[in-house]
């Protein structure tokens, strides 16, 4: 199937590994059973929007609806790892709001005649937002922590850094106009290496429970 991205089989390899959260469970992350379903569905979606781009059909629908979920539910994930219940709450409302401000502007605005890039945009600016507000409350903690055999550790990690990058590209492309099929090429090859480096750190997050256990 040479229609697959790159980056796909590294979503691969991340879905294999979150299994391991249901062959040796582990009662400290219980969010970590959600990223099973979530890169399962990550590679459905990916897999559908790969075909079609091959065979020359429209993958708006696909990439504008999943991007949305994507953002609900990394806020949501990231309001069950932080502690303080009033950023718990505030994150919560967040990621409901931005789905009906993203969905809206999709089917309303722009229509589906291309791909929310005001709305992604903003997506990964709360995703910046609630990764480094995690990393605040990390580095405030009055015992310190293994980063290494922290889950939490290495998925706020790759969020961050991933969101960080997209969103001065989604930013760049709003206002862009008449973007030439080389740079588009160029922004496909930066998003690949993003993905690679995102779902890598998303699989450590995995395996680093093993590692966990082993020692403790």
């Amino acid at each position: 199937m040479s229609f697959l991205p790159l980056y796909i089989y590294f979503i691969a390899s991340s879905f294999l590994a979150s299994l391991i959260i249901f062959i040796k469970p582990d009662h400290s992350y219980p969010y970590l059973r959600l990223f099973p379903f979530f890169l399962l569905a990550t590679l459905i979606a990916e897999g559908i929007g790969s075909y079609r781009s091959a065979t020359n059909q429209s993958n708006l629908d696909i990439y504008n609806f999943f991007s949305v979920f994507e953002f609900f539910f990394y806020l949501w994930i990231i309001s069950i790892i932080v502690n303080k219940k009033s950023a718990k709450k505030i994150l919560r409302i967040t990621s409901i709001t931005y789905v009906i401000i993203a969905v809206i502007n999709i089917i309303y605005i722009q229509k589906m005649k291309s791909f929310h890039t005001v709305t992604y945009s903003f997506g990964c600016l709360l995703i910046v937002i609630a990764c480094i507000y995690y990393f605040l409350e990390l580095f405030r903690l009055p015992k310190s922590v293994k980063l290494q055999n922290n889950p939490s550790f290495w998925l706020c990690s790759g969020l961050l850094f991933f969101y960080c990058c997209g969103f001065p590209l989604y930013g760049l492309v709003n206002y862009w106009a008449d973007i030439s099929q080389l740079v588009i090429d160029n922004f496909d090859k930066i998003f690949t290496i993003l993905n690679i480096f995102l779902y890598t750190l998303f699989t450590i997050a995995f395996l680093c429970l093993i590692k966990t256990r082993k020692y403790t």
